[in-house]
This record gives structure tokens, C-alpha cells and sequence, in this order.
């Protein structure tokens, strides 16, 4: 089912609300795709999803290797017949109020602050896509 990625209703949301592992799925530059766990936080009012990680990890390098094309990505979460997908287009921030906020917003969702790391960014997604069952 499409839903307004902006607008997404309560059941959607409570569901992106709820402590659940997320995937990340973005494309290497063979186009392959690589999938990857992570903790994802969703803020429709504004129209994106963020996830806090390693400046170094491969999804920040499949993101900014696809530079100056905005990447294509999806966030999913399942819980038996209950699902949803975000997608939009990705960009990796290091504003440190930016990562601060995000920071934030996991704490909020997940329930725990996690530990400092100086080369942590935030991956932003402009959502354009909602799909689900919640």
C-alpha cells in the first residue's frame, strides 16, 4: 500500500515509532546492491529519515560515491505481516548540530544514547516514497 511519506497516518507512525532494527539498502558503484542493519528515525513533518553512523562505513561511501547524483535509497522494518519502506534520495551530513539532533532522535526512538564517536555523520533521506502494512 503507497502512503504520503509526509503525511503517513497513526498507524504508520506509531509503527516507526516502535524499537525495531531497520535495514539500509544503497548501491555500490557496480550498481550492486549492499544491505546493511541500522537504527533508523523518522520525521514526516520535515519529510526525512536519518541514521546516525561511521563517517567510514560503506553505506556513507556508496552515498557520497554516487556524488553529484542525490543516491536512491530505502529503509525497511518488518514485524510479521506488519511492514513499511521509506525511500528517497540520501546525503551524508556532519554538521554537528545535525548530528547532535539525530543523536537525539535515536536516544528518543531506541532508548538508549549511544557511546561518543568523533566520526560519526548523519545520513539524511528526503523522503519521496512510503509503502507498508502497519
Amino acid at each position: 500500500m503507497t502512503i504520503n511519506p509526509l503525511d503517513p497516518g497513526p498507524d504508520y507512525l506509531a509503527f516507526w515509532r516502535e524499537h525495531r532494527l531497520c535495514t539500509l539498502t544503497t548501491h555500490r558503484p557496480d550498481g550492486s546492491p549492499h544491505v546493511v542493519p541500522v537504527g533508523v528515525t523518522y520525521d514526516p513533518g520535515a519529510g526525512v529519515a536519518r541514521i546516525i553512523t561511521n563517517r567510514h562505513s560503506r553505506k556513507v561511501a556508496n552515498i557520497l560515491a554516487a556524488h553529484p547524483e542525490a543516491p536512491r535509497v530505502a529503509v525497511c522494518q518488518i514485524d510479521r505481516a506488519r511492514w513499511a519502506t521509506l525511500e528517497g534520495t540520501a546525503t551524508v551530513n556532519t554538521d554537528p548540530a545535525a548530528i547532535a539532533d539525530a543523536v537525539r532522535r535515536y536516544a528518543e526512538r531506541y532508548g538508549r544514547t549511544p557511546r561518543e564517536n568523533p566520526n560519526r555523520v548523519v545520513i539524511e533521506i528526503a523522503l519521496t516514497r512510503a509503502m507498508g502494512r502497519a
